[in-house]
């Protein structure tokens, strides 16, 4: 699969999500702070704000969604964890992948933390066969 195919599919993975509602997690969570992942040309940066009440704002090009999701409170014994996400709210402009994501549609992934805690990767399974990222934790101001 070219990377570009991944991109798309990954990224509606993250926007997309299982069929429950929002969770809150815990406030310590590794989820939870704000996120960024550029694509690998360069050409468009997306930003994830992901919330310990369970619910997500993310940023694509023209495109701000919201999200409700659930992430497992600690990771299997490879070190994924677990996450469902549901778009619940969508401005319908386009996002770096030239899509406008639906409201209501939903997907699982799974994410692998780096050890230090400021990186991450999106995957389809629970393995790193297909996985997009990094994503890289923002500090400061855009938090």
């Amino acid at each position: 699969m070219c990377i570009l195919s991944r991109v798309i599919l990954l990224t509606a993975a993250l926007l997309g999500a299982a069929a429950s509602s929002a969770a809150p997690v815990r406030a310590d969570h590794p989820i939870v702070g704000t996120w960024r992942f550029v694509l690998p040309d360069g050409t468009c940066q997306e930003v994830y704000r992901m919330r310990a009440d369970g619910t997500a704002l993310i940023t694509s090009a023209a495109e701000v969604a919201e999200t409700e999701f659930n992430i497992d409170d600690q990771p299997d014994k490879n070190g994924f964890y677990k996450t469902s996400d549901k778009i619940v709210k969508d401005n319908g402009k386009l996002d770096c992948t030239g899509q406008v994501a639906e409201v209501g549609q939903s997907v699982a992934s799974f994410i692998l933390f780096h050890e230090s805690g400021d990186m991450f990767l999106m995957c389809l399974q629970a393995s790193m066969d297909a996985c997009l990222g990094p994503f890289v934790r923002v500090r400061g101001r855009e938090t």
